[in-house]
C-alpha cells in the first residue's frame, strides 16, 4: 500500500493553532504545536519492527523494510501527507510543577486515519531537537529505544492499554549519556522507535493552559479532545469521570502483572487512559511494595509499585485543578487548588470518587481471578493481604508464585508445592510454617470451586512471561555488539504471554543472583 495526501489526516495541527516558527531553538511557546524537522542521521539500520503495528496502521509490513520506508521512520524524509510538529505541555514532575516541558526529542510524523476508519498518531522518538528540548540534544540511545520497543509490545499482548511500537532503527551515530547522572558520560549508540497511539495527550497539556490561565486554549483544547476520543460523553462532569475510570482499570492492570512504570509525573499520564513513556519502568521479581526501579526516586520512592495507585489519583486531582478554570466547571468545586480537599460535593470529587469506585472494582476483580477465586468475598481481603505478606516477608518471587499456586493439590497443599518461588533457601525454610499454614487456609477457600474453571482464570490473569529487566538488558548488551538474536527471540515471546513454551524455558527463570543490583537489571534512570 503506498499512502496519499489522504491517508494523513493530521487532524490535531490542522484544528489546533500552531506557531509559524520552525527552528529547534528552545523558547517559551504559546500555541499548541511547533513545526519542527526531524535531524537526519548518518546510517539508519531497520533493527526490529511489528507486523501486527504496521497491519493495524494499514501498511504492507515489506514496505518498512525499503529504502523509502526506512528513511522516514529514521526522520531523513518525510513521506507524502506526513506533517512533522512537537506538541506544547506542561506538568508536575515528583509533585511540582514543571512549567513548559513538550516533546523535547518526540516529533511527530502525523496522524494515519485507516481505511476502517481508525486514527493514529505516528511519533518518532529520539529524531532530534525540538523547541521543547531546552539544553538536550533531542536523541535516544539503544538501551532506551529497546527497552520502549519491547515494553510496548509486551503491554499490549499482556492485554494493557498502552502506546505502541512500529519500528526500531539504529541511527548509525553515537550519542552522549550520563546514564546515571553521576559526571561519568560515555559515548552510546543512538536509536529511533517509531511509536503509535490514537492520541498521544496528556494530562500536562490541559495543565500548561490552566497554569497560563489561559482559558480559552484549555477549552479549546478540552473540545477537541472530547470530539475526538470521547464522543460519548457530552459534559465535563461525564468526560472526567470517563478519563478518571480508565485511568482506574489502567493502574489496575499494572498492579495485576507487577509493572512499575518508575516515573508517574502527569507529562507521563494519558489522557485516554494508556500506558505513556517507558523510561525507567521495571517489573517486580521478589515481591516488594517499595520497590522502585528509577534512581532519581530512589530516596523518596514516590513512584514505587505500591504507590502507583495513589498517584494516578493524585494526578487526576491536578487534571481536575486545571479543568476547574474553564466555564462548565461547578462552583462548588471551591478555590484553585483545593479539589479533593474540601467539599464532597462538585463534578471533581465526584470523579475522584469515581477513580476510587472502578479501581476498588477492578482490583477486587483482578486479586480474586489471580488467586482463582470464583467469586470475591469480605473475608477474601485479609488471606490475600497475608499471601503478599508473606511474599514481601520470605522473598518470593511473584511470577514464579502465581504459576506454581495454580498447580497446588487442593487436598494435600504443602509449601513445596511453592518453593521454586523463593530466592533464598534459609528463608524458605524460616517461612515454611506460615506459609503451610496460609496454604491449608487457602485450600479451604478454593476447595469447593471447579478446578479446571479456577485454573483457567488463574491462567488468565497471572503472566507466564513477564519482560524482566535482566533480559532486556541481556538483549540491549547483545545488541550492542551487533547481536539481534535476544531482541527478536524476545520480541516473539511477549506476544504469547500467558502460556509456557519450553523450547524457551531460559526466559521464565526467576532473576539470576548477577542481576540483583546491577545496572540496567534493578537500577535505572529517566535516561533509560
Amino acid at each position: 500500500m503506498s499512502f496519499t495526501n489522504q491517508s494523513f489526516t493530521n487532524q490535531f495541527i490542522r484544528e489546533l493553532p500552531g506557531e509559524a516558527d520552525a527552528s529547534r531553538q528552545s523558547r517559551s511557546v504559546h500555541d499548541f504545536w511547533s513545526p519542527v524537522t526531524p535531524t537526519p542521521v548518518a546510517n539508519p539500520q531497520l533493527l526490529a519492527f511489528s507486523p501486527e503495528v504496521a497491519a493495524l496502521l494499514g501498511i504492507d509490513p515489506q514496505l518498512l523494510t525499503q529504502s523509502t520506508w526506512l528513511n522516514a521512520l529514521a526522520g531523513n524524509q518525510l513521506l507524502p501527507g506526513m506533517v512533522s510538529y512537537a506538541s506544547n505541555y506542561g506538568g508536575h514532575q515528583f509533585g511540582q510543577w514543571a512549567g513548559q516541558l513538550g516533546d523535547g526529542r518526540a516529533i511527530f510524523l502525523g496522524e494515519i486515519t485507516h481505511h476502517q476508519g481508525q486514527s493514529f498518531e505516528l511519533q518518532l522518538k529520539g529524531a532530534g531537537p525540538t523547541p521543547y528540548s531546552r539544553r538536550s540534544d533531542g536523541r535516544a540511545v539503544l538501551r532506551s529505544s529497546m527497552r520502549e520497543f519491547l515494553c510496548s509490545e509486551a503491554m499490549h499482548y499482556l492485554g494493557i492499554a498502552t502506546t505502541r511500537a512500529l519500528s526500531l532503527i539504529s541511527t548509525g551515530e553515537q550519542v552522549v549519556r550520563d546514564m546515571f547522572y553521576d559526571g561519568h558520560p560515555t559515548l552510546e549508540p543512538g536509536a529511533i522507535v517509531c511509536r503509535v497511539a490514537p492520541t498521544f495527550l496528556r494530562f500536562g497539556h490541559f495543565e500548561l493552559w490552566a497554569s497560563r490561565q489561559n482559558v480559552t486554549k484549555l477549552q479549546r483544547l478540552v473540545d477537541f479532545t472530547r470530539a475526538h476520543y470521547f464522543p460519548e460523553q457530552h459534559t465535563l462532569a461525564d468526560w472526567f469521570q470517563a478519563v478518571c475510570a480508565r485511568t482506574a482499570i489502567l493502574i489496575s492492570h499494572w498492579m495485576r502483572v507487577g509493572f512499575v512504570h518508575g516515573v508517574m509525573n502527569t507529562d507521563n499520564m494519558s489522557i485516554t487512559g494508556l500506558t505513556l513513556d517507558y523510561g525507567p519502568y521495571g517489573w517486580l521479581d521478589n515481591f516488594d511494595p517499595s520497590w522502585t526501579p528509577n534512581t532519581t526516586d530512589a530516596q523518596g520512592r514516590r513512584y514505587c509499585f505500591a504507590r502507583q495507585p495513589e498517584i494516578a489519583r493524585w494526578n487526576l486531582q491536578q487534571l481536575a485543578n486545571a479543568l476547574s478554570l474553564l466555564p462548565d466547571a461547578s462552583d462548588s468545586v471551591g478555590k484553585r487548588g483545593e479539589i479533593g480537599e474540601s467539599d464532597e460535593s462538585g463534578w471533581a470529587n465526584e470523579g475522584l470518587a469515581h477513580y476510587d469506585r472502578v479501581y476498588q472494582q477492578h482490583s477486587q476483580q483482578m486479586l480474586a481471578d489471580k488467586f482463582g477465586l470464583d467469586h470475591w468475598q469480605e473475608n477474601d481481603g485479609p488471606l490475600i493481604n497475608e499471601a503478599f505478606a508473606l511474599l514481601q516477608q520470605a522473598d518470593v518471587d511473584m511470577t514464579e508464585f502465581f504459576k506454581t499456586l495454580k498447580q497446588i493439590d487442593v487436598d494435600h497443599p504443602h509449601s513445596r508445592s511453592v518453593k521454586t518461588a523463593f530466592y533464598q533457601e534459609a528463608l524458605y525454610q524460616q517461612f515454611q510454617p506460615a506459609v503451610n499454614d496460609w496454604l491449608a487456609r487457602y485450600a479451604a477457600r478454593i476447595r469447593e470451586s471447579n478446578p479446571q474453571q479456577r485454573q483457567a482464570r488463574m491462567r488468565q490473569a497471572n503472566p507466564r512471561f513477564i519482560l524482566r529487566n535482566y533480559l532486556v538488558q541481556q538483549a540491549i548488551e547483545s545488541a550492542t555488539v551487533g547481536d539481534l538474536t535476544l531482541l527478536h527471540q524476545l520480541h516473539v515471546r511477549l506476544r504469547d504471554p500467558y502460556n509456557d513454551q519450553p523450547a524457551d524455558a531460559a526466559l521464565y527463570g526467576k532473576r539470576p543472583d548477577w542481576a540483583k543490583n546491577k545496572a540496567g537489571c534493578s537500577m535505572l534512570s529517566c535516561s533509560s
